[in-house]
């Protein structure tokens, strides 16, 4: 029997035809440069987090982050915003004037607190959080076409070993990147009223909202220079979107003051007044250069290549000029923006090549007319011999393999690197212990007096039964009390030889909780010294000590080894 054929119909010819088209067009070029950029990206940052157990990398602060995320959900199902918190009174986070600068990122970070482990919901967030910072400074390259995009992909991966490993912490920063990228190419675009609800919910999100208000500020300048006009718009909305954001919001105006006190204490050319973190020193200039190394070959290749003799033309590279070297300048007095700079950096050469490459075709600056009156000399130009232009593609795909290869070889160093730093990081259960034991013997609401201000997040992330003394930032106890905060530096250091009775009566505390880090050998020495305290739980990284109602008998130690302390035994 014959087999009867449904007919073809017109709309499947032309449903097919226009798959192949959409194939072969530039538009399914650039989406799968996009998927392959994506793929490449989550693996790199997958296998990075994944160097450790833990929520990585070298602070604390993710655990502070996902436990509030995670406290802030449980207080909007009961129908408390914002909620109190109590855990650092002594600073300018006591319960009264608390602010959550973080707000919109920890209401973000909420979904990945429903995973049966916060741990692995923050990294997890990390992971998507940095691979979108990433993909957006890839996605400008490819949305503006620069040529040679996969390997503008290899450069932003390999900019920099502290941008991966700062970009692994489930922190903010990543917000930062997508955000100014993002306002970027508003900028680009002439989108001005759309600056005002991503300035808005920047505000929100981050404190950094700052680098997007310096961005607009370069844009401004770039079109009075370039164009000879004052374009302020988008000063008009974003400055809007910051106001905005900074008083609709439901810790207004402590808000204002926090944030005053973090640009009056770390936007400073001199010595800070505390020590603080070290993401706010400045780098060793030799460190600086092997860090940053693929970032400021690819500045001094844009130096070289920038040219600003068409004015329009130059609009995006000069813009990108100024950035970058803002950012440079900040990156090397304050690690703190180690995140920042790199990216923008390779953004800078990518779009400035790009400038040239584009400025080097014969005749492309001339008039309409011009080019018609030229045309027949034009035709005779293309008609020269097609081996001199297979040579020059052959020399420029040379060119690019080599820079692949180099390329690619410092992304190989950059991601060992990254993950053997990471893999040294502080393991899961870091303080676990010594938080249950303190937990199980020590009343819920008593002050801890920590040693370290930057034990305080996985403190509150193992134990937020008890408040503590120091935290997030030795600033904090600095500006609320400056006397009390010189007195904590003098007695955690050892200065102070008699340290239970100023730890009892000026920071109304019986409890100590320490690292066993050599940096508190002279507070260790000075405390059992004194016959004031007792060490009553210790164990390889911490210990706790409690201080007696008298002053008596130094207690004996039983073993200067902590591995070797009887861990059933630890009742005050």
């Amino acid at each position: 029997m014959e087999e009867i054929r449904e007919p073809t119909t017109h709309a499947d010819n032309s449903n097919k035809s226009g798959l192949g088209n959409w194939i072969k067009s530039d538009s399914a070029l650039r989406t799968a440069d996009l998927l392959a950029g994506a793929i490449a990206i989550a693996v790199i940052f997958w296998w990075l987090q994944y160097s450790t157990r833990a929520i990585c990398c070298g602070d604390f602060d993710g655990y502070y982050h996902i436990k509030w995320a995670r406290m802030l959900w449980d207080n909007l199902r009961a129908g408390h915003f914002p909620p109190a918190f109590p855990w650092l009174p002594l600073t300018t986070l006591n319960p009264r004037d608390y602010v959550d600068h973080h707000l919109l990122f920890h209401i973000i970070l909420i979904p990945f607190t429903w995973f049966r482990d916060l741990q692995t919901g923050a990294k997890v967030a990390a992971i998507l959080f940095a691979s979108l910072a990433v993909f957006s400074c890839y996605w400008l390259i490819v949305r503006y076409e620069i040529r040679y995009r996969l390997i503008w992909l290899l450069a932003l991966l390999a900019c920099s070993a502290p941008f991966l490993y700062r970009m692994n912490m489930a922190k903010a920063p990543p917000f930062a990147i997508i955000f100014l990228v993002i306002g970027t190419y508003l900028l680009f675009e002439g989108k001005h009223w759309l600056l005002l609800p991503l300035t808005f919910i920047f505000a929100a999100t981050y404190d950094m909202f700052v680098l997007l208000i310096v961005a607009t500020v370069i844009w401004t300048i770039v079109i009075g220079w370039t164009e000879e006009r004052f374009e302020w718009r988008p000063l008009a909305w974003v400055g809007l979107g910051s106001v905005l954001g900074l008083v609709i919001n439901p810790y207004f105006p402590h808000n204002l003051y926090l944030f005053y006190e973090h640009a009056s204490v770390k936007i400073t050319a001199n010595d800070f007044a505390t020590k603080v973190g070290q993401e706010w020193y400045p780098y060793d200039t030799r460190e600086f250069l092997i860090n940053c190394a693929v970032a400021l070959v690819a500045m001094l290749v844009g130096y070289i290549a920038f040219d600003g003799s068409d004015r329009k033309r130059s609009q995006r590279p000069l813009y990108f000029l100024i950035l970058s070297t803002v950012l440079l300048v900040m990156t090397a007095r304050w690690k703190r923006f180690a995140e920042y700079f790199p990216p923008f950096a390779i953004l800078f050469a990518a779009f400035t090549l790009e400038n040239f490459w584009r400025g080097r075709a014969v005749f492309t600056h001339l008039p309409d007319d011009v080019m018609e009156d030229l045309q027949p000399f034009l035709d005779r130009q293309a008609a020269a011999p097609a081996k001199e232009s297979g040579n020059d593609e052959t020399w420029r795909l040379i060119k690019a393999v080599f820079v692949a290869l180099a390329l690619g070889a410092a992304l190989f160093a950059n991601v060992y690197r990254t993950a053997r730093d990471i893999g040294e990081s502080d393991p899961r259960d870091y303080y676990a212990k010594g938080a249950a034991w303190m937990r199980a013997n020590i009343p819920p609401g008593e002050r801890i007096f920590n040693t370290d201000w930057d034990d305080f997040p996985r403190l509150y992330y193992y134990d937020p039964t008890h408040f503590y003394t120091s935290g997030l930032d030795p600033t904090y106890l600095l500006d609320q009390n400056p006397e009390l905060s010189k007195l904590y530096d003098r007695i955690t250091t050892g200065e102070e030889e008699d340290p239970g009775p100023l730890i009892r009566d000026r920071f109304g505390s019986r409890w100590v909780f320490s690292d066993n880090t050599n940096d508190h050998d002279g507070f260790f020495d000075n405390a059992l010294r004194s016959g004031w305290f007792d060490k009553v739980y210790e164990d390889g990284d911490c210990s706790v000590f409690h201080i007696r109602d008298q002053k008596s008998t130094p207690p004996e130690e039983k073993d200067d080894n902590p591995a070797d302390v009887d861990k059933n035994d630890n009742s005050p």
